[in-house]
């Protein structure tokens, strides 16, 4: 007969392991900060707007497909042929095999990202028309679409406020910037939309991307002329270069 196992078990008095418990996080205390971070971004990127080049919701959806892992700006030289070639939901959808995967190779991970894009069109013409849907609920039901892209889309291409985008950059920036405490995309969008006025989440979520690659990057944040230095609380590692502490962020 087989032996049960069993933990050892812990001396009478003594105590439970302790769990660890990280900071609790303020958001209340975060709101004016949020506030006023929202209208320096206003001032240093006011043309901040989703950088993938589209015509219409569906090229966009699929721009923001290919954008996973990898730059807009090489999204953008591989969507003016794709898009060329493929003009509907029914032509992504019926792409013979290798040709879509061909046409958007030089993005990474073609294969996974051909069949989402496969699978979201042909979904889009079996419930939809050929459409994109507005809602976030449809959105979520297509193949390789998540609150990520779905906001991307209803956002950029509806002027739909369903969340705040939160991408690589924006992650980066809402811990630094101390406005989450939170360390997973859906978590720190939900603090982000607590924070932020609904009105300037879509506004935010591109500047705090733009912020993100002029300024802000992962290496070496240029906080010398950072515009938002004076509301952050990340230290710095490295000492601003000479004559570049009033340097445009936006250069």
């Amino acid at each position: 007969m087989p032996r049960t196992l069993h933990r050892p078990a812990r001396a009478r008095g003594a105590r439970k392991p302790a769990r660890r418990k990280g900071r609790k996080f303020d958001l209340e205390a975060a709101r004016p900060r949020a506030l006023a971070i929202a209208r320096l971004l206003h001032e240093a990127h006011p043309g901040a707007t989703c950088a993938l080049r589209h015509e219409g919701p569906l090229q966009l959806l699929v721009a923001t497909i290919l954008s996973a892992q990898c730059t807009d700006a090489r999204v953008n030289l591989v969507t003016p042929d794709l898009f060329a070639r493929f003009r509907t939901a029914a032509d992504f959808a019926g792409a013979p095999r290798g040709a879509l995967e061909r046409a958007i190779r030089s993005c990474g991970f073609y294969n996974a990202k051909a069949k989402s894009i496969r699978g979201a069109c042909r979904r889009l013409v079996e419930a939809y028309g050929g459409e994109v849907p507005r809602r976030m609920e449809d959105l979520l039901t297509l193949p390789g679409v998540a609150r990520k892209t779905a906001n991307v889309v209803l956002g950029t291409a509806f002027g739909i406020p369903s969340g705040f985008v939160v991408d690589t950059h924006v992650h980066r920036l809402a811990q630094r910037l101390a406005l989450t405490g939170q360390d997973t995309p859906e978590k720190i969008e939900t603090d982000l939309t607590v924070l932020f006025p609904r009105g300037e989440w879509i506004f935010a979520g591109h500047a705090l991307i733009w912020h993100g690659r002029l300024v802000c990057q992962a290496r070496k944040p240029a906080c010398h002329r950072c515009t938002l230095r004076d509301l952050c609380p990340f230290e710095p590692k490295t000492p601003a270069p000479e004559g570049e502490l009033f340097a445009d962020p936006s250069a």
